[in-house]
C-alpha cells in the first residue's frame, strides 16, 4: 500500500472530517508533555472515550476537523502526532480520505 510517488500537499484534508484518531500507549503522554500539560489534564481537555469504551480518541472541532489542526493546515502536535496520523496513506487509507486528498488521487489515478 506504500505510495512512493505520494507527495503531501499539506492541504489538511486528512485532518478534516469526522472519525476517530485513536491514541496508542504512550501517545497521550507524549502529546501532554509537548503541550506542557499533565496526562490527566490533556486527556480531560483533548480526548474522548471511544464508543466501545476500549480507548481514547482525540476530540474534534464542531466541523469535524482535528482539534490540533491550526490555521494554514499546520499540525500543532506534528512532532508527536499519533501513529494513526503518521501512517496515512502508506499504512492505511479510506475511500473518504482518498477522495478528499488531491495528492493521493493524483497517485492512484
Amino acid at each position: 500500500m506504500t505510495h512512493a510517488n505520494f507527495n503531501c500537499l499539506r492541504c489538511g484534508a486528512c485532518c478534516r472530517g469526522p472519525g476517530d484518531v485513536i491514541l496508542r500507549d504512550g501517545e497521550a503522554e507524549a502529546i501532554a508533555d509537548l503541550l506542557g500539560l499533565t496526562p490527566h489534564d490533556f486527556t480531560a481537555r483533548y480526548t474522548r472515550l471511544l464508543a466501545d469504551r476500549r480507548g481514547l480518541s482525540l476530540t474534534e472541532r464542531a466541523d469535524g476537523a482535528c482539534i490540533f489542526l491550526e490555521t494554514g493546515n499546520a499540525c500543532l502536535i506534528q512532532n508527536v502526532k499519533p501513529r494513526q496520523c503518521r501512517g496515512f496513506p502508506n499504512e492505511w487509507r479510506s475511500e473518504r480520505l482518498t477522495a478528499a486528498c488531491a495528492a493521493l488521487r493524483d497517485v492512484i489515478m
